[in-house]
């Protein structure tokens, strides 16, 4: 792609960052309309959205025209990513949605793993426009499944405002320590993710120099790492409760940040690829356990809190990785830097804040 706009790589990452954008701010106005119209047509309407605008991003023939496409779909994406984060609040309640929302943040996070997988496959074979008539395609799927299957779950007792966007309505939510906290979380793990989906393919096939075979079995073995770990967290939750889950996942991230510092002067995939399996773990146990007690306190307002969560982890995270990428770290530094900006908040959770805002007795 980067050949045929005639841009630098950089430049073309910037297609990830823009979608990721609207992504996250779009889910502002997303979250009102679920709670006030319900969240089927809300997702309805996003998959529509999203069909076109994957039209338009296959016959884009420059970049400019493709960051356009692309920041539509994420104002698509991000109308289904509300209604489905919304139902599941409305339909497991406070505690259980949280184990929920990790199966759930499993599948969403499953998609930046495996997408250079199959982008990369789809490209060697059939050339760059084809990623996109495939998500024309999949929206097609996702939009019949949606008429036949999902059902509405917004509760009669939902909070809706005359005004449909209303900063107050946010700043309501971002007042509370608890959101503000895990939704921080969420933020830093989704970075971590998105530092790693849109620099490790250029670190490992052009610095290392893996041919096509080999960067798909090592993207592959961290993808069904992902995704066993999306599975996992809830049975961790289930038995060990979401504090001691995250928990884990703090440490997992912190070490995994020191290994990939004291591996990354190896010029090797399995040095840069074995801290990266651990983050997997650590992500998904971050992720299940942060995203359900964020919105917990929100079952009134579910629509409205789950799309600030997704402004936080998505439109946050991108706008991260954005800007530290333009630090010209190698790849391995940069993963660590991200790593390590757990922390701060590893030592806020054990603080007598942390222990308040996320108590053990929750479980």
């Amino acid at each position: 792609m980067a050949e045929a706009f005639s841009v630098d790589v950089t430049r073309l990452q910037d297609t990830v960052t823009w979608f990721m954008f609207s992504l996250g701010v779009g889910q502002l106005l997303a979250g009102p309309l679920a709670d006030r119209f319900g969240r089927r047509p809300i997702a309805l309407g996003g998959i529509l959205i999203y069909a076109l605008s994957s039209a338009l991003a296959y016959t884009a023939d420059t970049l400019n025209l493709l960051l356009m496409a692309r920041l539509l779909q994420g104002f698509g994406a991000c109308a289904t990513s509300v209604a489905a984060f919304a139902a599941v609040r409305d339909s497991f309640g406070p505690e259980k949605s949280g184990r929920m929302i990790s199966y759930l943040n499993g599948a969403i996070c499953c998609v930046p793993v495996l997408a250079p997988l199959l982008g990369t496959w789809l490209t060697h074979h059939f050339g760059w426009r084809s990623n996109f008539s495939f998500m024309l395609g999949f929206s097609v799927i996702a939009g019949i499944f949606v008429v036949l299957h999902f059902k509405e779950t917004r509760p009669d007792n939902t909070d809706v405002e005359e005004t449909l966007f209303s900063f107050s309505r946010y700043f309501s939510i971002l007042r509370e320590p608890i959101f503000l906290f895990h939704a921080t979380l969420c933020m830093l793990a989704m970075a971590v993710i998105l530092a790693y989906v849109t620099s490790a393919p250029v670190w490992l096939m052009t610095t290392l120099g893996l041919n096509m075979n080999q960067f798909i079995v090592w993207f592959g073995i961290n993808a069904v790492l992902n995704i066993l770990s999306c599975l996992i967290a809830p049975k961790f939750m289930d038995r060990l409760g979401t504090r001691r889950t995250l928990y884990a996942g703090l440490i997992i991230l912190v070490i995994s940040g020191a290994m990939m510092l004291n591996l990354s002067g190896i010029q090797q995939a399995w040095a840069f690829m074995i801290p990266t399996f651990m983050t997997s773990l650590g992500f998904a146990f971050i992720f299940g356990a942060s995203a359900g007690k964020a919105l917990a306190p929100f079952g009134d307002r579910a629509g409205t809190a789950a799309a600030l969560l997704g402004l936080f982890q998505m439109s946050g995270a991108g706008a991260m990785v954005s800007l530290t990428q333009r630090l010209e770290l190698t790849t391995p530094l940069l993963l660590t830097l991200h790593m390590w900006l757990f922390i701060p908040g590893l030592i806020l959770f054990l603080s007598k804040l942390g222990n308040k805002w996320h108590t053990p007795q929750e479980n």
